[in-house]
């Protein structure tokens, strides 16, 4: 039985299609270009050694998107739609934390709260957001992105009121650490804090009934509510962790610069975090999911742009590029090339039985 195989065993049957686009890369990357997975140390701007390579772009640079995944799996698991707000949450959310930070100053030279304060205020205000939204799809029970689309649309200039139109920038170099590096840690700090957030996330799902809870919903809503479950209540508590996500994706974005383009500022990755969870091989549709294959996905993603920025793509032929990569990762995963390759590997495995079970006839 499955059970009694070891743990890194079951873990690659369960996710061996997600892997199998990631390692394409990487073989891609090995035939193409063999120093691809050379890392080294070099001392930085700070004056501190830390590690570089394409492998430490890769963890460190999809540190938001695998945030990102993880609340973006259980939005989709729980109402069977995604969440296209996120960009313009992570701005909104960026923005009350300089909000905090720099007062009314644009660059004072010293921070104004502590950055746990703004941390805080961050969350509250994207938790906000995933209320606003949990509510429009749980409540009023309109469609996810079309509930989305109203921060999609108006998020960004919040986040443009929220600090008068001005790029408030934060002097101290302390708050830079969240988003580069730590001194006299050589690993980028954005890692250690995609591990905490995996490490918590796991720990909820182990200890509590969320992830049947959000799976029973997805699949059969009239069911769930029939075994004493309250279907609004799941969906509404999805959104706001996933507004959770958001800000602490939106930590990470604004600490890496300390400062905020209210237009620029994670553009797109909306678009990438469903990317990651449809690479994952979950169904867009709800119910069953998989948090670790999403992150898979968002790493897979993550490392795609690395390569194709490696090999010279420019920047105007990037998006194309990118997005024939993913049609072909996304088939492969899909539920039919699935059952079909489910379906030969029985028939491999049962013809010779069948063939010898005829002469012992």
């Amino acid at each position: 039985m499955d059970s009694n195989k070891p743990v890194f065993q079951r873990f690659i049957k369960s996710h061996l299609i997600t892997i199998f686009g990631l390692v394409l890369i990487f073989l891609f990357d090995l035939i193409i270009n063999p120093g691809f997975f050379k890392i080294s140390t070099v001392i930085n701007n700070a004056g501190n050694t830390v590690l570089t390579g394409n492998l430490i772009s890769i963890i460190d640079n999809a540190s938001e998107l695998v945030i990102l995944a993880l609340g973006m799996t259980l939005v989709t698991a729980a109402s069977g739609g995604q969440d296209i707000s996120v960009g313009a949450g992570i701005a909104i959310a960026g923005s009350v934390m300089l909000r905090v930070l720099c007062g009314n100053q644009v660059a004072p030279e010293l921070m104004q709260a502590p950055i746990i304060v703004a941390l805080l205020a961050g969350c509250i205000a994207a938790m906000i957001c995933g209320a606003f939204n949990g509510t429009l799809v749980a409540v009023f029970r309109i469609q996810p992105m079309v509930a989305t689309l109203i921060l999609f649309t108006a998020g960004r200039y919040i986040a443009y009121w929220i600090n008068g139109g001005k790029l408030p920038i934060v002097s101290e170099p302390q708050f830079k650490y969240f988003g580069s590096f730590i001194p006299g840690v050589p690993i980028p700090t954005p890692v250690f804090i995609v591990i905490g957030c995996m490490v918590i996330m796991a720990l909820v799902l182990k200890y509590t009934n969320l992830g049947l809870y959000t799976q029973a919903v997805g699949i059969n809503e009239k069911s769930a509510r029939l075994i004493g479950l309250n279907p609004v209540f799941i969906r509404f508590l999805a959104y706001v962790i996933m507004g959770l996500c958001v800000a602490v994706a939106a930590f990470i974005k604004v600490s890496r610069n300390a400062t905020i383009n209210h237009t620029t500022i994670a553009a797109d990755i909306e678009m990438d975090a469903i990317l990651a969870v449809a690479i994952g091989g979950n169904a867009l549709g709800g119910g069953k999911f998989s948090l670790s294959s999403s992150v898979i996905g968002a790493y897979t993603i993550q490392a795609l742009m690395t390569t194709l920025y490696a090999v010279g793509v420019s920047s105007d032929s990037l998006k194309a590029f990118k997005a024939m990569v993913i049609i072909v990762i996304v088939v492969v995963s899909s539920p039919v090339v699935k059952d079909f390759l489910s379906k030969t590997r029985q028939k491999s495995f049962s013809s010779p039985v069948a063939v010898q079970g005829d002469k012992i006839a």
